[in-house]
């Protein structure tokens, strides 16, 4: 458990929740962390109230990105909304395709071909490599560990480049359609996608002997902000967040889609809960993801189509209906909820991202009694991404 001050010295609360503060009387100091660029928590900011060096409470506040894809999207045909979908999570867009391809999918009565589900798997475990290697480089950044960040940020773009080479770009992909994926892999790509894996596995293991093994990054982070199971499921923490309390949450397990359920795998669940844990959790789930691309590779069927039939997309209407999809992103549980009234536009999208929940209420209840210079490694450990709250 981590360590606890007295909490007597704290201001009380009053009647709205609001704390009782003086700041005339010099005991409290309002600081502010971020907003600054680039990706995981830059986005977003903390309006922090410390006493000395210690947070006595913290206030999320986002807007600092573009935001209001949700409504933008009910004026735009179906076709329309993909390259608006891929902006809501920037590092890892696929996954956004991928749930909004399959409401509409649903809703329109589609079925996806075989070969098309595998190719689509397999897009969504390079873009969770991807994440992975981007929360690596930020944690160990936000502890001083800079060299981390250089080394992720290498072997990410190896895994770019197989993007590039797959999809024709590098970030914003639109490649996973309403039906299936735009075309199938290019000649060759198993053998460079295998080197890049190796080159990825290499890396790991100088992160886990500089990072993991530092006696720096232990001591800094082995027991900070510690999150208790039993408030998991109300405080609504997904993916490996939550695991790493323990709770062996995963949507490609618990409601298998695409062609998880012909893959070999088990989440990876921690016990401890703090910074570390989540960090160890999420490197070792990233080398799952690894052997996860390699069995993709090896068992994907190599003929058949990889796209069904569409409607003229730009007149395209669906009936009436609505359908919530879910699955499994790097950061946990994703959802589009889609509501459909019989035009050719969306009347209704949700977009339920892990990042709201951890960045806002989970954030908030931790970093009180944090110090000032662990709130970075803190806010980073919760692998937030803030367009998902500005959507």
């Amino acid at each position: 458990m981590p360590y606890q001050p007295d909490r007597s010295q704290y201001p009380s609360r009053r009647p709205d929740g609001s704390l009782d503060i003086d700041l005339a009387s010099g005991k409290y100091l309002k600081l502010w962390q971020g907003p600054q660029h680039p990706g995981i928590t830059g986005n977003m900011s903390v309006e922090l109230t410390v006493c000395g060096d210690e947070v006595v409470e913290g206030k999320t506040h986002v807007g600092y990105l573009h935001r209001g894809f949700e409504k933008l999207m009910e004026r735009r045909t179906f076709i329309q909304c993909f390259p608006i979908v891929c902006r809501i999570c920037v590092p890892e867009p696929d996954f956004n395709e991928y749930c909004y391809a399959a409401a509409v999918e649903e809703l329109a009565g589609l079925e996806v071909p075989e070969r098309a589900n595998w190719i689509r798997t397999l897009i969504l475990e390079m873009g969770r490599v991807n994440s992975y290697l981007m929360y690596l480089g930020g944690q160990a950044g936000a502890l001083g560990q800079g060299v981390i960040g250089q080394w992720t940020t290498y072997v990410r773009d190896l895994m770019l480049d197989r993007f590039e080479e797959l999809t024709g770009a590098r970030i914003y992909h639109m490649f996973i359609l309403p039906g299936g994926v735009r075309d199938v892999l290019p000649d060759g790509f198993e053998q460079r996608m295998e080197e890049t894996l190796r080159e990825i596995e290499s890396t790991l293991a100088d992160v886990r002997d500089v990072m993991f093994k530092n006696a720096v990054f232990k001591k800094r982070t082995v027991g900070l902000g510690y999150i208790d199971p039993a408030i998991v499921d109300a405080y609504g923490v997904t993916g490996p967040t939550a695991r790493a309390a323990g709770v062996a949450k995963d949507v490609r397990k618990d409601q298998p889609y695409l062609v998880y359920p012909e893959l070999d795998f088990a989440p990876v669940v921690g016990k401890d809960s703090d910074v570390y844990t989540r960090a160890d959790v999420r490197r070792r789930d990233l080398l799952m993801s690894v052997d996860l691309i390699r069995q993709i590779l090896a068992k994907m069927p190599r003929t058949g189509p990889v796209m069904t039939p569409l409607p003229n997309v730009l007149h395209w209407k669906i009936p009436r209906g609505e359908t919530y999809i879910r699955g499994e992103c790097s950061r946990g549980e994703y959802g589009y909820y889609l509501v459909t009234d019989g035009s050719g536009y969306p009347r209704r999208v949700n977009v339920r991202g892990p990042s709201y929940t951890h960045a806002m209420a989970l954030l908030e209840r931790l970093i009180v009694n944090c110090n000032i210079a662990d709130v970075a490694a803190l806010m980073v450990s919760l692998h937030t991404y803030p367009p998902e709250i500005e959507r």
